[in-house]
């Protein structure tokens, strides 16, 4: 950052700050975090802690992870925890090929010949703007975008934490805003239509019944994730000082490209249209294995989507030896071995981290706290007696706070939405409403809760460039745009009821009370 100088300390987050970092490590964290739940989960099942799902009968109870059976399977199923923990398995198959790309040079030169005449200031706009698209990409966006932020930042001599932080923000913080519907409108909404039919069994719920909600949401969330980087993170910072750690894409910030550079960099296009043409042809060719003509129309290309992660991991390998091949940095395939098992050096931190990580997160699931939760939130909201209005608010609150204990979005609709749409809808609210106003709460919190999965791979990559970064650091630099994005999304939805605008195409925010159902 060129114009800002630090913030002066003492403020609340600072104290944040100071206090995150006198912490223990982030894998001690997690095994106190796991010891404490140990302990809550056995009182909750000694003190018999249970809620009945109203829509279905079914009593939950919870279950003490000091019984036989679970101590049990956590003391036998630790390889599976660890190896079944997603984000792990995709951030090092996309690092396999980044280190690639970023040792041969690609990384640095393409970012100096992309981003040398673009001001400082655009940079911010450019990835949040990208963040928010990049939710289709769902996993890929969080190990593809988020280390590249930071590359882009300190390629223009600005701050990488700030990037980092815009795009974290962007990509988890705006998780459901976004300009067009995508596979995340899919799957969250076909959480919604079984709900809905326990009422109504005709009532049709499409993919695109949340489109102009999630537009407004990136249309309110970009100019405020751009607000709170410019003004409030990147002067926290302060000016960045390269270090030695630092990944070598700073190195060479403001030097001009080589001859061999830009050879290389035609190469590396080549690799990129190769690639892109494989995957074109493996989505549209006849029979093709990344195409279901089977499954529904917003469902057919979830193949492709799925496969994001192998094109990225052969995108970079690819790229980076085809840059590297022109400007002597790889010579042969031993250079590309040499600079994927770098990469994974790199991640050798965060894959410690992923195995209490990974515990923790399978460990709340065990207990069944989670729909016990949900329920108990669900029936306060009904028991206040709110305007509609107001109960869109509150639906918003209880979202974002589930969101700091249960990560996984559709895990916490499935196990609301079957209680939570039917009683909205007997209060005159649309299924397509209740989903949006769920979805709000279940973005903006993402990024200040260390139960996140994908929190501590952020905390590893900014470790990259500051190896003393803390978790204190990390949560300090996240709240703001948590309680930017939640006063942002708590307007939109309210003002969206009062206005009553469409939710989506065919899709009310306000609905009748359906007539063969008593509101009661």
């Amino acid at each position: 950052m060129s114009d800002a100088t630090p913030m002066k300390k003492g403020g609340f987050l600072d104290a944040v700050e100071r206090f995150g970092d006198r912490l223990p490590d982030p894998v001690f964290i997690f095994v106190w975090l796991i010891g404490i739940l140990m302990v809550i989960s056995a009182l909750a099942a000694w003190v018999g802690m249970s809620a009945v799902n109203p829509i279905t009968g079914e009593t939950l109870i919870a279950q003490s992870l000091l019984s036989r059976d679970n101590l049990q399977q956590f003391l036998t199923s630790m390889p599976e925890t660890m190896t079944g923990f997603t984000p792990l398995g995709l951030t090092l198959v996309i690092m396999l090929g980044a280190g690639v790309a970023e040792r041969s040079g690609l990384f640095s030169a393409g970012l100096r010949a992309g981003l040398r005449n673009a001001p400082k200031k655009a940079m911010t706009p450019i990835v949040m703007l990208l963040a928010l698209v990049a939710t289709h990409s769902s996993d890929a966006a969080y190990v593809v975008l988020i280390p590249l932020a930071g590359v882009i930042y300190a390629s223009v001599g600005r701050h990488p934490i700030a990037g980092i932080a815009a795009a974290f923000a962007g990509v988890s913080g705006g998780f459901s805003a976004n300009f067009m519907p995508g596979p995340i409108d899919a799957l969250i909404l076909g959480v919604t239509e079984p709900a809905v039919h326990i009422l109504d069994p005709s009532w049709t719920v499409n993919v695109a019944g949340n489109w102009y909600f999630i537009l407004g949401m990136a249309v309110v969330f970009f100019p405020i994730g751009w607000f709170v980087t410019d003004k409030i993170i990147e002067p926290r910072l302060g000016e960045y000082v390269p270090t030695s750690a630092a990944p070598v894409e700073s190195q060479k910030a403001d030097s001009q490209l080589t001859p061999e550079e830009r050879q290389g960099l035609w190469r590396a296009l080549w690799g990129f249209l190769a690639v892109t043409a494989l995957w074109v042809v493996l989505t549209v060719m006849p029979n093709a294995p990344l195409y279901n003509p089977d499954a529904e129309p917003a469902a057919r290309l979830n193949p492709m989507l799925d496969s994001l992660i192998a094109y990225f991991f052969l995108l970079f390998l690819v790229t980076g030896a085809a840059f590297g091949s022109a400007t002597g940095t790889v010579t042969g395939h031993r250079d590309v071995v040499r600079m994927s098992t770098e990469a994974m050096k790199d991640m050798s931190g965060y894959i410690v981290l992923a195995f209490t990580a990974a515990h923790f997160v399978v460990m709340i699931n065990w207990t069944g706290m989670g729909g016990i939760l949900a329920i108990s939130g669900a029936q306060a909201i009904e028991s206040a007696n709110l305007p509609p209005a107001l109960i869109v608010a509150a639906m918003v609150l209880l979202a974002a706070a589930l969101n700091l204990f249960i990560g996984s979005a559709s895990a916490k609709w499935a196990a609301i939405a079957p209680i939570l749409v039917p009683m909205l809808m007997l209060l005159g609210i649309s299924p397509e409403m209740s989903t949006a106003a769920y979805r709000v709460g279940d973005s903006v919190t993402n990024i200040i809760t260390p139960l996140m999965v994908y929190f501590p791979m952020v905390l590893a990559f900014c470790r990259r460039w500051d190896p003393e970064f803390g978790m204190g650091g990390l949560l300090s630099n996240m709240i703001p745009y948590s309680i930017a994005f939640l006063v942002g999304g708590l307007a939109l939805a309210i003002g969206w009821m009062l206005v009553g605008l469409p939710v989506g195409p065919a899709a009310p925010a306000l609905i009748d009370i359906p007539a063969a159902v008593p509101a009661g």
